[in-house]
């Protein structure tokens, strides 16, 4: 069973891998451009992640669905790493974190 510091460690790890994943078309990535909606790390240090895409017919989806389940899945500390696609609430730009804003010139 995990201690909550445990889990805070693994998360920050997650968020650090999170951000070497990104969508071929947009020079940012997808913990900044919002798509993570949810890391959950249980006390099995098996980890759910909830994201999205900035639209339903992303052409890249299943590349990057898998790219963020193989590099978390090998994270020290985790033991199993699923990946769930939502669509609620829909992803717009204000999702995105100042920087992404900054890099795609949307300030």
């Amino acid at each position: 069973m995990l201690s909550l510091e445990e889990k805070q460690d693994i998360e920050g790890k997650i968020v650090d891998v999170l951000k070497t994943v990104y969508d071929p078309e947009i020079p940012v990535d997808i913990y900044n451009l919002g798509l993570i909606y949810r890391i959950d790390v249980n006390d099995d240090a098996e980890v759910l992640i909830e994201m999205t895409f900035t639209a339903p017919t992303c052409p890249a989806a299943e590349f990057i669905v898998e790219d963020v389940r193989q590099k978390v899945s090998t994270l020290e500390g985790v033991n199993d790493a699923r990946v769930e696609l939502v669509f609620e609430p829909a992803w717009d730009k204000d999702m995105m974190s100042e920087e992404a804003k900054i890099d795609l010139g949307l300030n």
